[in-house]
C-alpha cells in the first residue's frame, strides 16, 4: 500500500468514524441526563443531520476540486474553513435546543473526541516523504498530535477525579485553537496562490485537494466549535458553582 493511499484511507475513514462516535456520544450523554426517548430521538436526529450533511456537501465540493489551489487565483478554502464555524456559532446562539443538547454532553466528551487531532500525523508521514513542505507539516503535524494525545489524558482526568480541572481545560483548549490557527495560516501561506509566500520548492498543493482538504474544511472548522463549546462550558459550570456557593 502507497503512503498516499494509506492517507487517503486514514482521513477519509477517520471522518466517518468522527461523525459516528460525536453521534453515538450525544444519544449516550441525552440518555444520562434524563431526557424522555422522543427528545433524545429529535436531539440525535438533529446531531446525525447537521454533520451528516456538513461532512457530504464538504467531501463533494473537495472531491470536485472546488478548493484546488492554484497561482494564478485567490484561494477558497477560507470559505470551507470560515463558513461552518460561523454557522455553527450562529446555530448554536439562535437554537435553544441546541443549546441544551450541548449542555447533556458532558466535558469528557467534548475533549475525548479531540483524539482524533492525532491524526496530524499524516502531515509528518507525507513531509517525511517530501510530499508536503515542512513550514506546514511541522508545526501542523506536531502541534494536532499533541492535543489529540493530551486530549485523552485530560478527558480520563476529568472523569477519574470527578474534579473539574478547569484551569488545565482552559490551557488546553488555548493550545488547540492556537495550532489550528497556525496550521491554517501556514496552510495558506505555503499553498499556490497570489499569496503563497513561502515553500516554492514544494508548494503546499495537497493540502487544498482530495483527501488532505477534508482537513481545513470539515476537522478543523468543527474542532474549533467543540473547542469553543468546550470552554463556555467550564464558564458556565464556573457560573453555576457561584451562585450555589451565594445561595
Amino acid at each position: 500500500m502507497s503512503l498516499m493511499t494509506f492517507t487517503t484511507f486514514n482521513i477519509v475513514a477517520a471522518n466517518f468514524v468522527i461523525v459516528a462516535v460525536a453521534i453515538y456520544g450525544v444519544a449516550r450523554a441525552l440518555a444520562a441526563a434524563g431526557w424522555e426517548s422522543a427528545r433524545i430521538t429529535r436531539g440525535v436526529v438533529l446531531v446525525a443531520t447537521l454533520l451528516s450533511g456538513w461532512l457530504a456537501v464538504a467531501m463533494t465540493l473537495v472531491w470536485n476540486g472546488a478548493y484546488s489551489g492554484s497561482g494564478k487565483r485567490l484561494p477558497t478554502i477560507e470559505f470551507g474553513i470560515f463558513v461552518p464555524i460561523i454557522a455553527g456559532v450562529w446555530l448554536y446562539r439562535s437554537s435553544s435546543f441546541l443549546r441544551e443538547i450541548v449542555a447533556a454532553v458532558p466535558q469528557t466528551w467534548l475533549i475525548g473526541i479531540q483524539t482524533y487531532r492525532a491524526l496530524g500525523f499524516n502531515f509528518l508521514a507525507l513531509y517525511s516523504a517530501a510530499m508536503i513542505p515542512g513550514v506546514f507539516a511541522l508545526p501542523a503535524g506536531t502541534g494536532d498530535m499533541i492535543v489529540g494525545l493530551s486530549a485523552l489524558a485530560i478527558a480520563w482526568t476529568y472523569r477519574a477525579t470527578g474534579t473539574p480541572p478547569n484551569g488545565i481545560v482552559r490551557l488546553w483548549n488555548g493550545f488547540g485553537i492556537a495550532d489550528l490557527v497556525v496550521a491554517v495560516g501556514t496552510g495558506f501561506l505555503s499553498s499556490p496562490s497570489p499569496l503563497q509566500l513561502v515553500a516554492f520548492d514544494l508548494p503546499n498543493q495537497m493540502i487544498s485537494d482530495f483527501p488532505l482538504a477534508l482537513v481545513p474544511v470539515f476537522a478543523v472548522p468543527l474542532a474549533i466549535l467543540l473547542h469553543l463549546a468546550s470552554l463556555a462550558k467550564v464558564r458556565s459550570e464556573q457560573e453555576n458553582g457561584a451562585r450555589l456557593a451565594h445561595a
